[in-house]
């Protein structure tokens, strides 16, 4: 059976976005975190996006802007398999994209349940939660940036229950990033 894992930079204060929609300028984009990012995307994930993430990724990434400066992250995330979670949109432009339009949770439940390779959820706050509440997610992995915005879109607003999780592993970074990958636990 496939997993479902989320991969979402945070602040010390819990936000995956700045205070502005969309700023992730907060996020440290060096080698660090480029050398772990080629290394996920190594792993052949199927990649699912909500629409607004799925719009920010895929505007940059098949770009030669992203060809040029990250050629290697470039072709992973144009290469790699999607899925947009979207009421919006009837089709994808972005290469490999699947479009999946309703009952959305059932639908990542039997993938789950075919073959092939796992599941990466990037960014994508409204999926993150909608799939943490019907309990979708096999592991949470959080990169932890130092630093603490004060404000912004934190990665389980409104969530409605509460989730137990479980340490996996740890990961510390030279840039002072830390990596942590939880299993859920249950829930009260």
């Amino acid at each position: 059976m496939r997993t479902v894992s989320v991969f979402n930079f945070i602040s010390l204060d819990g936000c995956f976005e700045g205070p502005v929609k969309g700023d992730i300028g907060w996020h440290r984009h060096d080698e660090v975190g480029r050398a772990y990012a080629v290394e996920m995307i190594a792993r052949g994930n199927v990649l699912l996006f909500g629409r607004v993430t799925y719009d920010i990724m895929s505007s940059y990434w098949p770009t030669e802007a992203a060809r040029s400066s990250d050629p290697v992250m470039a072709e992973g995330m144009n290469n790699a398999g999607k899925i947009v979670f979207s009421r919006t949109m009837d089709k994808a432009a972005w290469s490999n994209t699947t479009v999946i339009k309703d009952d959305v949770v059932e639908r990542v439940r039997e993938i789950k349940r075919s073959g092939g390779t796992n599941l990466t959820i990037l960014g994508s706050g409204s999926i993150v939660k909608l799939f943490a509440e019907n309990n979708v997610i096999d592991e949470y992995q959080f990169m932890v940036d130092p630093v603490v915005l004060g404000s912004g879109r934190r990665i389980f607003d409104g969530i409605e229950k509460r989730l137990r999780l479980t340490l996996k592993a740890t990961r510390v970074f030279r840039n002072g990033s830390v990596l942590l990958i939880y299993n859920p636990a249950g829930e009260d």
